[in-house]
């Protein structure tokens, strides 16, 4: 894990490698989240490759009664 320098105007540049194998490009929106002491970059996809990322998920899980 490579560090990164923070800008004076809080800016943080992505190391190529990480770009690379998330297919970041240039102008792509990343959501930032804030968990307990760290922050996560999370890239926004747009819905349409969302499309199939489940495939194979178990859907079978137990239910509240109220919920059958």
């Amino acid at each position: 894990m490579d560090p990164v320098t923070l800008s004076p105007k809080f800016q943080v540049v992505i190391p190529r490698e990480i770009r690379e194998q998330l297919g970041l490009t240039p102008g792509q929106k990343i959501q930032v989240v804030l968990l307990d002491d760290r922050i996560e970059l999370v890239p926004v996809r747009p819905i349409r490759k969302m499309r199939g990322f489940l495939k194979g998920l178990d859907t079978r899980v137990e239910r509240e009664a109220d919920r059958t």
